[in-house]
C-alpha cells in the first residue's frame, strides 16, 4: 500500500524526536524575522552574516544557515563535517572521503560521487559543471564564513530550479577576516590537515587568502587522500556605491578508491578495500570569478562572470581522461520599491552557462597487470549550454503578511561530437525547455515566529554522467535519450523562537514526473549502471531542527547567563520517497538512505569560550540499497556515539577534541543502488571505525 501523511504518522515522528529530545544542532542557525535598518555593509560583494539571515527569513520555505565558526569547532575536513546539523540535508562521507552521498528531499538519491541535483555554489557562483554534475573536492570547509541552504525551489534567487535547491559557501574577506590564522589537525588513520590564512583591510582595498593541505591514509585499505587548496580573493570599494572582488581557487585532489563490500564483509571486515583496476579519482582544478556590484537606495545590482578548468585523471571499470571549460555569467537586480502604498522587493537574473569537455577513454590495464592506460575505447567532446532567466517578487501586505511569487525559465543543450568514430559517428544532440513558476507566503504568527507555505514546479536537466551509455561489450558510446526530471512541490512549515527553543521545520511532498534513477545493466562485477527515466515517483518527508537551552546560567552570573549552560540540539529526517505504481517495482520505496535520520548532541557551552558534549547519529530501521525492496539485503539501522570538547576564541588560541563512534560499531555509512540485490552484492560502504581527532589554531 502507498502510504501518506497521516496524524499519526507525524505525530509518531514528533513524538520520536521529542522523546529522544534530540533537537536542530548548532550550526544550523534559527532564522526568525530579522529587520536590518540603517546598517552599513562592510562589503557590497559579500553580504555579512546578519544580512544573509535577514535575506533567507523573507522566503516562504525551508533555509538555514551555518556559521563557519561553529564547523571549527570539530574536525572540520568534510561534506559531512561541514553540514551534519543542518536542517534537512543528509550528508554521509562514501568512505571517510570527501566524495559524499548528499542529498536534499531525495535530489541525486543516488549518487556518493560526482553529486548531482543540487546546486553548488562559491560565494554566489556555480561549483557544479555547466551539465549540472559537482565535485565535492573542491569546497574548503575551513575557507568558509557560512553557507546558506536554500532547500527546493527557495533557492530561486540562484537561478535553481532542482528538486534539492542550493548550498552556497561564502568565503570570508579581508574586513572579517583575521590577520594570521594558522589550524593544525591530527587523528586516527593517519589524518593531517593543515590551513595557513591571512586577512587584511586598507582603506577600500581588502584581501583573504589561504592555503590548506590535507592527507589521510583513511580507515579501509586503499582508501589514501592527498589534497591541496589554495582559496584567495581580492576587494576593492570603488566608491560608497560600487565594489569590485575577484577570487581565485585553485585545487590539487588525488583520492584512492577502495571499492564497496558484501554486506558480511563491510559489518565484519570493515576495513577491507579492493587494488584491483588501481581504481582512483585524481584532478586539478583552477577557477576565476569576478563581481561588480553597485548599490544605491533603493536597487542592488551585480554582475558576475567565472571561468573554471578541470583536469581530471579517473581509472575505474575504464580510464577516464577529461578536460573541462566551463564559463559563466550572472547579472542580478533587486528593487525595493512601493506599489499601491505596499512594500515590494522585485529580484531578476539572467545566468548563462558554457562548458566544455574533451573526453578520452581507455582500457583500463591496471586490472590485468599491464601499463594503466591501454587501448583507447572512446575520444569525444561534450559541450552544455544552460540559460536561466529568473523573476521573483515579495509584495508585504501588512506587518504579517508576505507573497511571494516568481519563475525561471531554463533552456538547455547537451551535445556530443563523436571523436572515436570506432562503431559509426554517434554524434547527438537533446534540447530542454523548463518553464518553473513558484507561489508562496510568510505570516509572522508573533514576534521572531514565522508559518511558510509554498508550491513550486522543478526542472532537472541530465548531466552527461546520465546521457553517456556505459562502456559494456556492444554498446555504443552515443547518448542515452532521457527527458528532463519535473515535478511539482507543496510545502508547509515554521520556523522561529519563542523562549528557550527554537525550531526550524517544513513537512513537504513532490509529485516527480521522468526521474532519473540509474538501472543496472548486465552482470558486471563492479555493477554497470545506465541512467533512464522513471515514471511517476514521490518523494515526502519531514525536515525538523532546533533546540531546547535545558540549564542557563550553570556556572556565570549576570550579564553572561543566557550564554552560559546546557542545550540540546538537533536534527531529524523523515524521508518516503517511492514508486508511484510502477509496472515493475509498483509502489517500492527508493533505495539508498533510511527513513528515519537523527543527528543530535547535548553540549554546555561556557561564556569563555569553553564547550564540553555527546552527540549521537541514528538511523533506527534497516532501509532498501535495491529497487526490488529486497529484505534480506537491507542495510541495517545503527547508532553511533561521538563527543566534543574545546575551547575557541575570536582571537588567540583555540583547541579541539572530537571523538566519533567510541563505541566502535560496525555500520553501512552509504550503499551502491542496484535493481535487485543480495547480501553478497558488492554494495555497501562501511562507515568509520572508533576514531579521535584534535587540532589547535592560532588567530591574532
Amino acid at each position: 500500500m502507498n502510504p501518506s501523511f497521516s496524524a499519526l504518522s507525524v505525530s509518531s515522528c514528533v513524538t520520536a524526536i521529542l522523546g529522544a529530545s534530540i533537537l536542530q544542532a548548532a550550526e544550523s542557525k534559527t532564522l526568525p524575522k530579522v529587520m536590518v535598518e540603517g546598517v552599513s555593509e562592510p562589503t557590497l560583494t559579500v553580504p555579512s552574516m546578519t544580512a544573509a539571515a535577514a535575506e533567507l527569513a523573507r522566503v516562504p520555505g525551508g533555509t538555514s544557515l551555518v556559521d563557519g565558526d561553529t564547523v571549527r569547532q570539530g574536525r572540520a575536513s568534510t561534506l559531512r563535517d561541514a553540514l551534519d546539523f543542518t536542517t534537512g540535508v543528509y550528508v554521509q562521507s562514501r568512505f571517510g572521503s570527501e566524495e559524499a552521498r548528499i542529498s536534499i528531499r531525495g535530489s541525486g538519491l543516488q549518487r556518493t560521487f560526482h553529486g548531482r541535483g543540487l546546486k553548488i555554489l562559491q560565494d554566489g557562483t556555480p561549483l557544479n559543471l555547466a551539465d549540472g554534475g559537482v565535485d565535492m573536492q573542491s569546497i574548503e570547509p575551513l575557507s568558509t564564513r557560512y553557507i546558506e541552504v536554500w532547500r527546493g525551489a527557495n533557492a530561486l534567487r540562484y537561478g535553481g530550479t532542482t528538486l534539492g535547491g542550493a548550498v552556497n559557501f561564502v568565503s570570508p574577506t579581508g574586513r572579517d577576516a583575521s590577520p594570521f590564522q594558522s589550524r593544525l589537525e591530527l587523528g586516527s588513520f593517519a589524518y593531517v590537515r593543515g590551513q595557513v590564512s591571512s586577512g587584511f583591510s586598507s582603506g577600500p582595498a581588502d584581501y583573504y587568502a589561504s592555503l590548506t593541505h590535507f592527507t589521510q591514509d583513511g580507515y579501509r585499505q586503499h582508501a589514501a587522500q592527498d589534497t591541496d587548496r589554495v582559496m584567495a580573493n581580492v576587494g576593492y570599494r570603488i566608491s560608497d556605491q560600487a565594489e569590485n572582488r575577484l577570487w581565485f581557487t585553485a585545487v590539487r585532489s588525488d583520492s584512492q578508491l577502495p571499492g564497496s563490500l558484501s554486506l558480511s564483509n563491510a559489518l565484519n571486515n570493515p576495513r577491507l578495500g579492493s587494488f584491483a583496476g588501481d581504481q582512483k579519482r585524481d584532478y586539478s582544478l583552477y577557477r576565476l570569478s569576478d563581481r561588480l556590484a553597485w548599490t544605491s537606495d533603493q536597487t542592488q545590482a551585480q554582475i558576475s562572470g567565472f571561468w573554471s578548468y578541470k583536469d581530471l585523471d579517473h581509472p575505474i571499470y575504464q580510464v577516464l581522461d577529461q578536460n573541462s571549460n566551463d564559463l559563466g555569467l550572472d547579472a542580478r537586480m533587486v528593487h525595493s520599491s512601493e506599489i499601491a502604498g505596499y512594500d515590494n522587493r522585485l529580484t531578476a537574473g539572467f545566468a548563462p552557462v558554457y562548458g566544455w569537455v574533451e573526453d578520452n577513454r581507455f582500457v583500463n590495464g591496471s586490472f590485468a597487470g599491464k601499463p594503466r592506460r591501454g587501448a583507447k575505447t572512446g575520444e569525444s567532446t561534450q559541450t552544455s549550454v544552460n540559460l536561466d532567466t529568473y523573476f521573483e517578487d515579495s509584495l508585504k501586505l501588512n506587518d504579517r503578511w508576505s507573497v511571494v511569487a516568481g519563475t525561471s525559465v531554463t533552456y538547455s543543450r547537451r551535445e556530443f561530437a563523436d571523436r572515436f568514430l570506432a562503431d559509426g559517428d554517434q554524434t547527438d544532440t537533446q534540447d530542454y525547455l523548463g518553464f518553473n513558476p513558484k507561489l508562496g507566503a510568510i505570516w509572522e504568527a508573533a514576534s521572531g515566529v514565522q508559518i511558510f507555505g509554498n508550491v513550486s514546479r522543478n526542472f532537472e536537466p541530465p548531466t552527461f554522467g546520465e546521457l553517456s551509455r556505459p562502456a559494456t561489450p556492444g554498446a555504443t558510446n552515443g547518448l542515452v535519450q532521457l527527458n528532463a526530471q519535473t515535478g511539482t512541490t507543496l510545502e508547509v512549515g515554521t520556523r522561529g523562537k519563542l523562549g528557550r527553543f527554537d525550531w526550524d521545520a517544513s513537512l513537504y511532498q513532490a509529485w516527480l514526473e521522468d526521474e532519473l534513477l540509474s538501472l543496472q545493466v548486465g552482470n558486471f562485477n563492479p555493477p554497470i549502471t545506465q541512467t533512464l527515466n522513471a515514471g511517476r515517483t514521490i518523494h515526502r518527508g519531514v525536515e525538523l531542527g532546533g533546540g531546547w537551552r535545558v540549564i542557563d546560567g550553570l556556572l556565570a552570573t549576570g550579564a553572561e547567563v543566557p550564554n552560559d549552560g546546557i542545550r540540546l540540539q538537533g536534527n531529524y529526517l523523515f524521508n518516503d520517497f517511492r514508486f508511484d505504481g510502477d509496472t515493475t517495482y509498483g509502489d517500492n520505496r527508493l533505495p539508498g538512505v533510511p527513513r528515519h535520520y537523527l543527528r543530535g548532541e547535548l553540549k554546555y557551552q561556557h561564556p569563555s569560550g569553553f564547550y564540553f558534549g555527546p552527540n549521537v547519529e541514528w538511523a533506527p530501521e534497516s532501509y532498501a540499497i535495491d529497487l526490488a525492496n529486497t529484505d534480506a539485503a537491507n542495510a541495517p539501522g545503527y547508532a553511533i556515539l561521538g563527543l566534543r570538547v574545546g575551547y575557541q576564541t575570536r582571537r588567540g588560541v583555540s583547541l579541539f577534541f572530537d571523538a566519533r563512534n567510541l563505541t566502535d560499531k560496525a555500520y553501512i555509512a552509504t550503499t551502491g543502488v542496484l535493481n535487485r540485490a543480495t547480501p553478497a552484492s558488492a554494495a555497501y560502504n562501511p562507515g568509520d571505525g572508533r576514531s579521535f581527532f584534535g587540532g589547535v589554531e592560532i588567530r591574532f
